[in-house]
């Protein structure tokens, strides 16, 4: 069955948030005839004679930045990456629950698909099809396609097989690339078994999976390459197109598809030219292993440590680790700006990533007493009472002289019972006395993670000391990876713009660009339309001219610097 979202996470629903504000209301008054549930479909049809692809991207809602926060932190803390009893369910209901009433349309499915299963909280599918009912209203496709699982299911409605198909058809016309996956093996029969579930359409059939695998659907792009290079009358260019379409559902998180490639080349298929090479049977076992575990991973710079033959393969140093992190996505991790005191010297100085925060705690085993019981205070003048930072002050001002002198100094570290220096010879007569009061000790600046980065979906890689960008018309200037970007006013920006458009590109080659891989009723876009961005983190080449994968320049969450 056809899934809008790829992962329903159970947690337990707290009170408070019974009372969800998501328009639910709105929709438990109205009449049941009138209900989207319900409404008028026309019958699904096997035999149309044609289908014409549209993006689901193109006909969401948009989602406000603050929206998109609040899921993503929700995906955060429920990653596949958690051992299951570490996912903090609870915090994610209350994430996505804030996410919904902002509009985020993906937080309102992944709560439907919570109501449906009864994982975590009492059962009740009523209230998932009415959230899949006010998307509906929003147009949004997936949850046509949604509905319709509920109708051959009979979740929250009466089980009736041909609606489902009805509403599963009408979520591809609108563009879910989910039911495009679903509909289109269904339609590629060389004849029509209704028991078994499939026609004969093969034309629409392949125009539903080029749509779905456009717009970067891994299951419409293992069915794809099922049709296309599984007959037996194959030509030679046909198999290629098959495997490179494999290729690329491996980049799209697609498991199947690595698991197909590695069953091909370990043994004498077609589809690999009969080509038996152990060293990417193992690779692609590797990555089916990995999408197993995780299905949230996606695997753009797939080319960087497994390009299809006739491309040698780089060496690969046997770990796990080492092949799916040089595989997925980068997020390049811009310079971090110097904290305040970072570049000052000598008693001045505060380590990069500390401040002052102005929230004074007396440092361990200090008290505010003195040895003779008396209360110390946070000013001095003449002894540093606690260790930290001492900022001098004239206490009493009455002019912009004394304003100009405060606003100029700066704290200074000094150990408790070091003297403070006198500083009465830089105050003129009568324009005041200097005390020193204590600014506390430094505290770490909390890091901010890239969602994708804390997920495991993505990895930092330092920004590039120069920045090159070049057309997609001329040949790849530089060996690394680079990311691709068009132009806001680009027909196809909504589905070709996100965070996976990126490729491992060797010096000389071309750029790739998707109309040479999509047929027409897919993605169209001119290489120069497109402008690519270099990344860095080129394989290494040792002394032999041997190419090694290697995470050079790799960054950890917290922003440290190591090689591998």
């Amino acid at each position: 069955m056809p899934q809008s979202i790829p992962r329903i996470n159970p947690f337990r629903w707290p009170a408070a948030l019974l009372a969800l504000a998501f328009t639910l209301l709105n929709f438990t008054a109205c009449n049941m005839s009138t209900l989207p549930r319900n409404m008028n479909l026309k019958a699904f049809d096997p035999h149309r004679a044609d289908f014409t692809c549209k993006h689901e991207a193109d006909v969401n809602p948009p989602t406000t930045a603050e929206a998109e926060a609040l899921f993503q932190r929700g995906m955060v803390v429920t990653s596949y990456e958690l051992l299951p009893d570490k996912r903090g369910y609870t915090k994610a209901a209350e994430l996505w629950t804030q996410a919904a009433t902002l509009g985020h349309w993906k937080a309102a499915m992944n709560l439907a698909g919570l109501y449906e299963s009864g994982l975590g909280m009492p059962q009740d599918s009523e209230q998932a099809v009415l959230i899949v009912e006010g998307l509906m209203k929003q147009g949004v496709p997936a949850a046509f396609d949604k509905m319709g699982t509920y109708h051959q299911r009979g979740i929250g409605v009466k089980g009736d097989t041909s609606r489902a198909y009805a509403f599963w058809q009408l979520a591809a016309d609108m563009g879910s690339s989910a039911a495009q996956a679903y509909l289109g093996p269904k339609l590629k029969g060389t004849y029509d078994n209704p028991e078994q579930g499939f026609w004969g359409n093969r034309e629409v059939a392949l125009k539903m999976l080029e749509c779905g695998f456009a717009q970067g659907n891994g299951d419409a792009a293992y069915e794809l390459a099922l049709t296309t290079g599984n007959r037996e009358k194959n030509t030679e260019k046909e198999y290629l197109r098959a495997l490179q379409i494999y290729h690329e559902g491996v980049k799209l998180g697609c498991k199947n598809c690595a698991r197909d490639l590695s069953v091909s080349f370990g043994l004498a298929r077609p589809l690999t030219g009969n080509l038996i090479d152990k060293t990417r049977d193992k690779r692609y076992s590797t990555l089916y292993e990995a999408l197993e575990l995780n299905p949230d991973l996606r695997f753009p710079n797939l080319d960087k440590v497994l390009p299809l033959p006739p491309a040698p393969l780089p060496f690969w140093d046997g770990k796990r680790e080492t092949l799916i992190d040089a595989a997925k996505a980068v997020i390049v991790k811009q310079p971090t700006p110097a904290t305040p005191g970072a570049n000052r010297t000598g008693r001045a100085h505060i380590p990069q990533g500390f401040v002052l925060t102005g929230n004074i705690t007396l440092p361990p085993g200090e008290n505010a007493y003195d040895n003779q019981g008396r209360p110390w205070s946070l000013k001095a003048k003449q002894y540093a009472h606690f260790t930290g930072y001492w900022l001098p002050r004239i206490d009493v001002v009455r002019g912009d002289w004394q304003v100009d002198w405060n606003a100029a100094q700066v704290p200074l570290h000094f150990k408790r019972g070091e003297p403070l220096p006198n500083l009465a010879e830089q105050i003129p007569p009568g324009y005041g006395a200097v005390s020193w009061h204590y600014e506390g000790s430094p505290v770490r600046l909390a890091s901010s993670t890239h969602p994708d980065v804390a997920q495991g979906i993505a990895r930092y890689l330092l920004e590039p000391d120069v920045p090159t960008r070049c057309s997609g018309t001329a040949p790849c200037p530089q060996t690394g990876i680079w990311s691709a970007r068009l132009k806001k006013e680009h027909e196809h920006y909504a589905v070709f713009h996100d965070r996976w458009q990126q490729a491992y590109i060797e010096q000389g080659q071309p750029f790739p660009v998707p109309s040479t891989l999509h047929e027409p009723g897919g993605i169209t876009v001119a290489a120069r339309d497109i402008r690519w961005h270099w990344c860095g983190d080129p394989n290494q080449v040792d002394a032999s001219g041997h190419v090694h994968v290697t995470l050079s320049k790799l960054l950890g969450a917290s922003g440290a610097v190591r090689n591998g």
